[in-house]
């Protein structure tokens, strides 16, 4: 017998909030590291990193941060698929 990916509505529910919340953490982190290379860049000092490593950084997070929406459209479907089957 094949167990089912979730238990309930409302684990979903909460997985769905859990995922996008780890992508919004994310991309706002990759923000503040860019702004930190930009402010960086126009002083012209070395921010605890260089300019492009700070910008390395600002793209690997954002970059990241779509695996988690991933995860929560992925969630998303197998809501829509439970509450469609439950309707018939």
């Amino acid at each position: 017998m094949v167990e089912k990916p979730f238990k309930d509505r409302e684990e979903v529910k909460k997985e769905i909030r859990v995922w996008f919340n780890i992508s919004l953490f994310c991309e706002c982190l990759g923000l503040l590291l860019a702004l930190i290379g930009i402010i960086g860049d126009a002083l012209d000092r070395t921010l605890g990193l260089e300019t492009m490593s700070w910008f390395l950084l600002a793209i690997f997070l954002s970059v990241s941060a779509a695996a988690p929406l991933v995860k929560s459209a992925a969630a998303k479907s197998l809501y829509g698929i439970e509450s469609e089957s439950k309707n018939k």
